[in-house]
């Protein structure tokens, strides 16, 4: 007999674990609500046609390919096998699982233009799959939580962005949190005061992994990649910033403009200006935690498709990689033929935030039952004629349940304790005949009698 199992990076979750998720959910679900944000929901498959080309060659790789349905080799010759994936997968699959929720937001904005109402501002809580290595705080299939607003370039919608981020983070009691920022034109504009002989890509992909690889693993990784040694005595002035701490955020603004001379470039000095307004909004918004709120100028982010601001969130006290990230895209549309519609947008990671919440001992949430009378009996006739009082109770709102079997009292006693019911209706054969039901109060023992027709009004005013 085969072992039952499920794929690598993919998880099971019981009564205690979704309860503990949903109430995840619902504080975050409550947080874009307040911000006008109204849900959306779009397909688990998208054409691979929409999802290709929208996150770099390595989130390519990552794509969940669905094999089309019938023979779906029927169309594959031996010179496609020849020449490789490329040619072969157009012929094979058309349809993928989606890998984020953004793209196929802009999608779905394209395709409903005549209907929307500019700006328009959407959250969407759903899974999504990316064919990674499994590893702690990485599954293959996980949640998000997005929130995106399109139709606006107001940098009111960024501010907005960390209002939401903090407020989340309060509302699950973590309060040890770093919401980091940056901004693509000043990478941009690092990059061209730098002289570099480099690619820009090569060098962002290098500089976001400097908290994982540090200084000297940066200066091998540039050296193989064909950047110079004096570029990266420069480049040690933009570690050193960004080493400084939190709360310090417009001194670090103005560091890294006279270090990188960033207003003789056009990219870098909006970049600055920016975030500087960002920062100015959150103090007329009467924001109190910019000792959570860092400028991280090493913060590049790997999706190709951000255009301005960008956000990664993390918890301090755990270690564990970012619970949310998001920024500005200027032209994610146009791939679906609405060019010139400016967006902006973040995620929650909701697996991640529930693996800290769970390291940090964070959790007052239980697995609760919904379940608030058992009636028991103690053969098949108690049990028919217990059948019309439970239709009552759930008519009146009660969520009520009768024990499947003729069984022990015990074993039924037994069964509500397991499952946390309150509430447990006894009735026998001598109850049914006399026309009362005993009601065992289980935490405390106390139990009370009452008439059949009573025993709606009752549990209803308790």
């Amino acid at each position: 007999m085969q072992k039952p199992s499920i794929p690598k990076g993919t998880r099971d979750f019981g009564p205690a674990q979704v309860a503990r998720r949903q109430h995840i959910f619902n504080v975050i679900r409550r947080t874009f609500e307040s911000f006008g944000y109204a849900p959306l929901e779009t397909p688990t498959l998208e054409n691979l046609s929409v999802l290709t080309g929208k996150y770099g060659d390595e989130g390519d790789q990552l794509l969940f390919k669905v094999l089309n349905s019938g023979d779906f080799a029927k169309d594959v010759t031996a010179e496609d096998l020849a020449t490789g994936s490329k040619a072969l997968l157009p012929k094979v699959a058309e349809k993928g699982l989606r890998y984020d929720l953004t793209v196929p937001f802009a999608r779905y904005v394209a395709m409903n233009r005549g209907t929307l109402t500019f700006p328009f501002k959407r959250y969407q809580m759903q899974p999504v799959w990316r064919a990674d290595r499994p590893q702690r705080g990485r599954y293959r299939e996980f949640y998000q939580c997005d929130a995106d607003v399109v139709g606006t370039d107001s940098l009111l919608c960024e501010a907005e962005i960390v209002l939401m981020i903090a407020q989340v983070m309060n509302g699950l009691g973590l309060d040890d949190f770093t919401i980091k920022i940056n901004h693509r034109g000043v990478l941009r504009g690092m990059y061209e005061a730098l002289n570099s002989e480099g690619s820009e890509t090569d060098l962002l992909v290098t500089i976001d992994k400097f908290d994982k690889i540090g200084l000297d693993g940066m200066r091998k990784e540039l050296l193989e990649k064909g950047f110079s040694e004096s570029i990266i005595v420069k480049l040690a002035l933009l570690f050193g910033v960004s080493e400084v701490g939190a709360g310090q955020f417009i001194e670090k603004l103005n560091r890294i403009r006279r270090e990188f001379g960033l207003d003789d470039y056009v990219e870098g000095d909006r970049g600055l200006r920016e975030l500087a307004e960002v920062h100015d909004l959150l103090t007329a918004s009467g924001f109190k935690q910019f000792d959570r709120l860092e400028f991280d100028p090493t913060l590049a982010r790997g999706l190709s498709y951000y255009t301005g601001c960008i956000f990664e969130v993390k918890i301090n006290n755990v270690q564990m990689g970012s619970v949310s990230g998001g920024g500005r895209y200027d032209n994610l549309t146009g791939a679906f033929g609405l060019p010139g519609v400016s967006g902006v947008g973040f995620s929650f990671g909701v697996d991640r935030l529930y693996d800290c919440l769970e390291a940090l001992d964070l959790f007052t949430v239980t697995a609760e039952t919904p379940t608030r009378c058992l009636l028991t009996h103690f053969d098949a006739a108690s049990g028919r004629a217990a059948l019309p009082l439970l239709a009552q109770l759930r008519a009146a709102g009660i969520p009520s349940e009768l024990y499947p079997d003729a069984s022990k009292l015990q074993k039924q006693f037994k069964y509500a304790d397991a499952k946390g019911i309150p509430l447990v209706i006894i009735m026998g054969p001598e109850e049914v005949a006399a026309g009362v039901v005993k009601i065992k109060i289980m935490q405390t023992g106390v139990e009370r009698v009452l008439p059949v027709g009573e025993v709606v009004a009752g549990l209803t005013l308790e």
